[in-house]
């Protein structure tokens, strides 16, 4: 009788482990597939990871696939061709694209941070860091007419420092930048996080300065999409926006230390307490945006650094190619 008993609650729990595995993948499969292209992997992005660790996308509805496409060029381009659902890089990308006369352009929906989140690494240890000391030096600042490149010249013009003063090498790509240095291109160069804090860590170069300090705010990376795909797929696009104001909302609200612990999976190389200093140098910063509303007067901003750099010759239409989906 008691085997009787024993097979029959096996039998139970054997059922109960199926139904609910049927459960989880039927939930599974209701969720929309996207796939969201990165220009960078860097906890400069943290809200991002914030709201995929945190399943936010997952309770609009949405399975969220995150690669890395590397330079917004390049971010944009697979936008267009469809090989992505959304892009997620500088919206100057989307300008250009507009400029060349693209009939389905590309318009920015969402914003994630409001500033560069660069910082500039030396070759050699400076104490007392100075804009000044970059005058006759040869900097790596990546691709021309990309954001990390124009906010670096926006600095130097804030500093009172001419372009002109400084050699700025556009030669090497965004990707290559740390590879180029370390093999002895360039005095100084500028990194987004972690790696900036991995060079720093193999004693090969030191943070001096952030460029976000002294560039100004703007919609410095946002979150874009085919002006088809986001009039066919609304609830998608409005479904991944109030994720991402989630996360938003979680990295203004709770401290460095426990950001880093929701998002260490995404910095497997990264130590939990190399991760809290990355993340409250950016939060120090004043790094991200309080919402994912795209104001004009960034839009604008952005658009002047451009002009300022001979890029683009006069100003692009907010309203064309900023489509806010969140409801301030």
């Amino acid at each position: 009788m008691k085997k009787i008993l024993y097979v029959f609650i096996f039998l139970i729990i054997c059922s109960c482990i199926l139904f609910s595995g049927c459960s989880n993948n039927k939930t599974k499969s209701n969720l929309k597939k996207i796939t969201l292209g990165e220009v960078t992997h860097s906890a400069f992005y943290a809200p991002l990871y914030v709201s995929k660790e945190l399943k936010y996308f997952e309770k609009e509805g949405l399975d969220v696939e995150i690669v890395l496409i590397s330079g917004a060029n390049n971010v944009a381009a697979a936008v267009l061709s469809g090989d992505i659902d959304i892009g997620f890089c500088g919206p100057e990308a989307t300008i250009y694209v507009y400029n060349g006369k693209t009939k389905d352009y590309i318009q920015s929906f969402a914003g994630l941070t409001k500033r560069d989140g660069q910082f500039i690494v030396s070759r050699k240890k400076i104490d007392n860091f100075n804009w000044d000391m970059l005058k006759g030096s040869e900097v790596l600042a990546g691709r021309i007419g990309g954001m990390p490149e124009l906010n670096f010249e926006n600095a130097l013009k804030n500093t009172s420092i001419s372009k002109s003063d400084v050699k700025i090498n556009t030669s090497v790509d965004f990707a290559s930048l740390t590879s180029a240095f370390i093999s002895g291109t360039g005095d100084y160069v500028n990194l987004f996080e972690p790696n900036a804090t991995k060079l720093e860590k193999m004693g090969l170069g030191h943070i001096v300065a952030s460029i976000g300090e002294k560039s100004g705010e703007m919609p410095y990376t946002a979150f874009n999409a085919k002006k088809s795909y986001i009039e066919k797929n609304k609830d998608i696009i409005e479904g991944f926006t109030k994720a991402i104001a989630r996360g938003l909302e979680f990295v203004k609200e709770n401290d460095s230390k426990t950001i880093s612990e929701i998002i260490i999976d995404q910095f497997p190389d990264t130590s939990i307490n190399d991760l809290t200093d990355i993340v409250e140098r950016y939060k120090q910063a004043d790094s991200w945006l309080d919402n994912p509303y795209i104001e004009e007067k960034l839009f604008k901003n952005l658009e002047d650094i451009i002009i300022n750099s001979g890029e683009i010759k006069e100003y692009v239409p907010y309203e064309d190619l900023v489509n806010n989906f969140y409801n301030k």
